[in-house]
């Protein structure tokens, strides 16, 4: 087999597009349908259907994208351990942060990796959960940091490490927030609301507390990235929520105060990795120390 070909199909089945593969692999377009045909005549199997302008695999390409995962994975597990061996070299930790998660609450988490007592290189790629998660069942990614657990329905077994849950918390300028702090949580009736993104899963517990409370706030607008709804927020435009593990920082870096807060909505925090029992002596730092320090009284 050739293995060129191999990463070329598994480059391709990974970013969904032969278009993608080849911005990913700095290779033309053309280079790299041509090694997919050679792949598929040396294995007699066809990988890809099209559909539209797009790929799917078929049967067989599934099965071929799998073991290419545990293939390349393995690859880079080993570059891994050879790399960790060295204690003059700093240990390298590349950290995959879904998007939604607040930038004060990454910080919080990742903040113990870098105590080690051995120099720690921290790479941080933000993104939607479904791309970081590919790179980290192929080690791009030593761990993912997710407001929720992977799910069944990708390629590869993830493990699942809650770090810890915390209550909710409601932001906004000085002026909306004495408007709007009494008689909280009713008052959030009819208030203008910045809002997390409908797939994310704050917002559905959100939105799942606003109708038990019979709260129906006049949305303004909604986000993937916590950090704009936080901008948003500040300059007034409405009330946001946050994680109440960050209260202390909204209230002194972003200068909003709070409205209120409420225990019946939870945000959760995940690690994942791609290990059951992480080896990687900063993982396990970031995982301690969100359970024993930053959520052991929230």
């Amino acid at each position: 087999m050739n293995y060129n070909h191999l990463h070329y199909f598994w480059m391709v089945a990974r970013e969904g597009s032969v278009v993608r593969a080849s911005e990913e692999l700095m290779v033309s377009q053309p280079t790299i349908s041509a090694q997919l045909k050679d792949l598929e005549a040396s294995l007699g199997r066809r990988l890809f259907d099209r559909v539209g302008r797009g790929l799917v695999l078929t049967d067989a390409g599934r099965v071929a994208f799998n073991y290419a995962n545990e293939m390349f994975s393995l690859g880079q597990e080993m570059v891994d351990a050879l790399e960790h061996q060295s204690r003059s070299r700093p240990l390298r930790l590349a950290v995959g942060i879904v998007n939604v998660i607040p930038k004060p609450v990454a910080h919080r988490l990742l903040e113990p990796a870098m105590r080690l007592p051995q120099a720690v290189r921290l790479t941080c790629r933000e993104d939607k959960a479904d791309r970081l998660l590919a790179d980290l069942a192929v080690r791009r990614l030593d761990l993912v940091l997710s407001d929720s657990p992977i799910g069944t329905t990708m390629g590869f077994q993830g493990f699942n490490h809650l770090l810890g849950e915390c209550g909710v918390s409601f932001f906004a300028t000085p002026e909306i927030a004495e408007k709007y702090r009494k008689g909280f949580p009713k008052s959030l009736d009819g208030a203008p609301m910045l809002l997390p993104t409908d797939h994310t899963a704050v917002r559905r517990s959100l939105d799942v507390w606003f109708d038990s409370q019979r709260i129906h706030p006049a949305l303004v607008a909604d986000f993937d990235d916590s950090a704009l709804m936080f901008s948003f927020g500040q300059t007034g435009e409405g009330i946001f929520p946050a994680p109440s593990v960050i209260d202390s920082h909204l209230r002194r870096m972003v200068g909003v105060r709070l409205v209120g807060k409420t225990e019946r909505v939870k945000e959760r925090f995940y690690a994942i990795s791609a290990e059951e029992n992480p080896k990687h002596p900063a993982v396990i730092a970031i995982r301690d120390a969100a359970r024993q320090e930053i959520f052991r009284e929230k």
